[in-house]
């Protein structure tokens, strides 16, 4: 299996490998999305979520900034 973390996902694939109800991971998906973590295509009938590669680079260097001496 490929690493699914690189690859778009439906909410309702994410809901399944994470046990959570569709709704709930539906309304943290929704948040992710606003924040501009995550990003929603549409490919043909389907919604997929992917990762915004640059956004958690930045999110990793604000933290690393706050943590790092």
């Amino acid at each position: 299996m490929a690493d699914c973390l690189d690859a778009p996902q439906a909410a309702g694939e994410l809901a399944a490998r994470s046990g959570l109800a569709a709704a709930t991971v539906s309304e943290h998906l929704k948040v992710l999305r606003k924040a501009g973590l995550v990003v929603l295509d549409r490919r043909g009938r389907f919604w997929l979520y992917r990762t915004d590669g640059e956004a958690l680079t930045r999110v990793v260097a604000a933290v690393s900034a706050i943590t790092d001496p």
